[in-house]
């Protein structure tokens, strides 16, 4: 496929200035954008889900109780705690949660048993994930341009389960630096999240791309830090106003050509041969219709 002039990627409106953004790093988000889930159907997600922990634990000669007493206790759990977190804007860790929980009803397990607990309730998403067919390849060419990789992620799901999911997906090689926002007592679009990224990229902020899918906690959060905001196409951001300054992509695909283009116009920018703002001022792309269902 080929990329599209990078007229098209501005979202309407002014870019922020570019002066002394020579990029250096990209940092990307997790769920539909470097993973695609789609809409899921959380009601079946957490039938398998609970099944799945249910006969782990059995196998492992756990007091799990009765089945119906298990999901009803985990259903509520999970809802209060998920209540919790959304009211203090800090995600909680799901291994430490399943441990309080399991040490309460007497189970006994090892640290490698309590990591695949975790990963029986994490894997009826890995079903359903979906990557870009290109993916490995975008990523070997970012790297090959010498640009640092990363992953800045909301979640509860413990890094156990997500660098197995991305080692199973061939994508975890990639991506020395990762933040997984239960490590933090704070979450994006909090701007130290993003500050504390930049710090273990051991890049400036001004030199990072962010690549998300939602307009609020990725790319306006990025964009306060001082990073170049890039918006994935997602169903999550469908019908919603792009802010001014953004630049938008459809494939990740896309985005070695988006960053060599903004190299090569700071570099002739520097040297006065050209400005950036004719970047943007093509018309916006009608926006995209999604392929089917991926987070």
């Amino acid at each position: 496929m080929g990329s599209p002039d990078i007229r098209q990627f501005a979202a309407a409106g002014e870019v922020n200035d570019l002066e002394g953004r020579m990029i250096q790093a990209v940092l990307f988000d997790l769920g539909e954008t470097l993973l695609h889930f789609g809409q899921l159907e959380i009601g079946k997600i957490f039938d398998r889900a609970t099944r799945l922990s249910y006969e782990y634990l059995q196998s492992r000669n756990q007091p799990a109780g009765s089945f119906a007493v298990y999901r009803l206790r985990n259903f509520f759990g999970i809802r209060l705690h998920l209540l919790f977190s959304y009211l203090t804007g800090n995600d909680f860790d799901s291994l430490s949660i399943l441990k309080k929980y399991g040490k309460k009803k007497g189970f006994s397990l090892s640290e490698a048993e309590w990591e695949e607990l975790n990963w029986q309730w994490y894997q009826p998403l890995t079903e359903k994930a979906q990557t870009e067919p290109d993916i490995v390849q975008t990523l070997q060419r970012l790297r090959q341009m010498g640009l640092r990789l990363g992953i800045l992620s909301n979640t509860f799901v413990h890094s156990s389960s997500l660098d197995r999911h991305l080692s199973q997906m061939g994508l975890l090689e990639f991506f020395p630096v990762r933040l997984y926002s239960y490590q933090f007592p704070f979450r994006k679009p909090d701007q130290r999240i993003f500050f504390e990224a930049a710090r273990q990229l051991q890049t400036e902020p001004r030199r990072i791309v962010f690549v998300g899918d939602r307009i609020e906690k990725d790319v306006r959060g990025a964009q306060r830090a001082g990073m170049t905001a890039v918006l994935k196409h997602a169903y999550t951001n469908q019908k919603k106003r792009v802010p001014d300054g953004i630049f938008r992509i459809q494939y990740l695909s896309e985005l070695p050509e988006l960053i060599e283009t903004l190299n090569r116009s700071q570099r002739e920018r520097s040297d006065g041969s050209q400005s950036v703002p004719e970047m943007h001022q093509s018309p916006v792309p009608s926006p995209i219709r999604p392929e089917g269902d991926s987070v």
